[in-house]
């Protein structure tokens, strides 16, 4: 039974929905349900695409910064590389739906995700410096492959927020639209796939992959 995290299949797309109120901080434990709804959904024959949505008015603000400190940083690096490595090896296109705020581990979970739609009114973040943590070897891997190591490392360094224009200028975003659309919006970008064989897109998707976040 997982609490914070939960699975909605319709019409051939499978939502990963993120529900820890208020920001979707991740903990331990919602990362070990991200791993488990993420395999329930890979393995899910009724599914052709996945969106991972943090519901209509924020996505994730990252790592749980109390808990973080509390286990230490190193366990919640292993603990976030879970979930990133869950979502990033879904054998089917992917898509995060991202409302309101991308930070610091949850803006790399939105960059596990294969695309990403976002309202235009989203801040994007690799903030865990301003709470004077560091990212992960994960989370700097996955931002520097979508936007290139200066960059990266701007954003890592400063731990500024980059505006929905300036992220999708980045490659941190691929497609913007209203704030009040990101889902519907999602969920089209999902359904192409439908009536695609699952065999080839799980092939091409694994064609484009080096390596699993966390390994």
């Amino acid at each position: 039974m997982r609490e914070f995290v939960s699975v909605h299949v319709v019409d051939g797309v499978g939502t990963l929905v993120l529900s820890r109120s208020p920001t979707n901080t991740l903990t331990r434990q919602m990362c070990r349900e991200i791993d488990s709804a993420a395999t329930e959904l890979g393995e899910h024959t009724d599914v052709a695409a996945v969106v991972v949505f943090g519901g209509h008015e924020i996505f994730s603000a990252g790592a749980d910064v109390g808990e973080a400190r509390v286990i230490g940083s190193d366990a919640a690096a292993v603990a976030t590389a879970v979930a990133l490595r869950a979502v990033a090896d879904i054998p089917k296109p992917t898509v995060a739906a991202v409302t309101g705020y991308a930070l610091g581990s949850g803006l790399t979970l939105a960059l596990a995700a294969d695309w990403r739609i976002g309202g235009d009114n989203v801040k994007w973040g690799a903030t865990q410096i301003l709470e004077g943590l560091a990212p992960s070897h994960d989370d700097a891997e996955l931002l520097a492959r979508a936007i290139g190591d200066a960059h990266a490392k701007d954003l890592a360094f400063t731990g500024r927020f980059a505006h929905a224009k300036e992220a999708l200028e980045l490659g941190l975003v691929d497609e913007l639209v209203a704030p009040d659309h990101v889902y519907d919006a999602a969920v089209a970008w999902a359904r192409r796939f439908v009536d695609v064989s699952p065999e080839a897109l799980a092939a091409a998707k694994a064609a484009f992959r080096p390596a699993s976040p966390g390994r």
